[in-house]
């Protein structure tokens, strides 16, 4: 059953058209990528689906419900949370704090303590380092504290935008292994990733974004074997 489906979307930026009328659907508990080159407009996309943009045209309809004209703070209430390119953690304040935000639009308590558990049990550093500042944490922990504050809100789907970007390779396995857990836990996930590879190896399906259009869709295994996509995103 497909939580989210995007219907003939266009995003324009004053005169300039980012999205072009495009169309995809997310299944419950698959992990889909999204890639393409810089500006071909990701980000564009998931900050439409999240309410941060507003369509000129189109539906965003996530489990049943229109959310186009939603504002962002409400769509999270509803089970969505997104991960934005460049992490943007609260430099200014501990790694506990940031934690607890994700949780800012929740009221059981006893759930989010245990929440907050099983977010330190899936990334150990963050439990060492809770009273630390945010902004002295290095570039892949301060990405582990962003999936970590956007899963504190309990959601069905998981909207991550970059999240290998600026990261050591082993700090990029290590994102992509937990991403690969959060999916296995049961939450769905719609990936922005330029590191086209990794992203495939781990997706269910995929989608090929170039200047606002989807050009080519599939099995993201598939697509991995494609000609075409191994000579324009896999440098092979």
């Amino acid at each position: 059953m497909a939580m989210l489906e995007i219907h003939d979307l266009e995003v324009f930026y004053g005169v300039i058209q980012a999205i072009k009328g495009i169309s995809f659907k997310v299944n419950e508990g698959e992990v889909i990528a999204l890639i393409g080159a810089n500006g071909a407009g990701k980000t564009t996309i998931l900050h439409t689906i999240t309410g941060l943009l507003s369509p000129k045209k189109g539906r965003v309809i996530f489990n049943g419900i229109e959310i186009s004209k939603i504002k962002s703070h409400k769509i999270v209430t509803m089970g969505m949370a997104h991960v934005p390119e460049g992490r943007r953690v609260f430099a200014q304040l501990s790694v506990l704090q940031n934690l607890m935000l994700g949780a800012f639009t929740r009221k059981d308590k006893a759930e989010i303590e245990k929440n907050l558990k099983s977010i330190y049990k899936r990334f150990p550093r963050l439990e060492e380092r809770k009273n630390q500042i945010a902004g002295t944490l290095s570039g892949g922990e301060q990405q582990m504290l962003a999936m970590g504050r956007a899963l504190m809100s309990q959601p069905n789907i998981i909207l991550m935008d970059e999240p290998s970007m600026g990261l050591s390779p082993i700090f990029v396995n290590e994102i992509f292994g937990i991403i690969e857990e959060v999916s296995a836990g049961g939450t769905t996930v719609l990936l922005v990733e330029q590191n086209a590879k990794k992203a495939l190896a781990i997706a269910d399906r995929a989608y090929v974004l170039e200047t606002g259009k989807i050009t080519l869709e599939g099995k993201a295994s598939e697509l991995l074997d494609n000609d075409e996509i191994k000579k324009a995103y896999l440098g092979e």
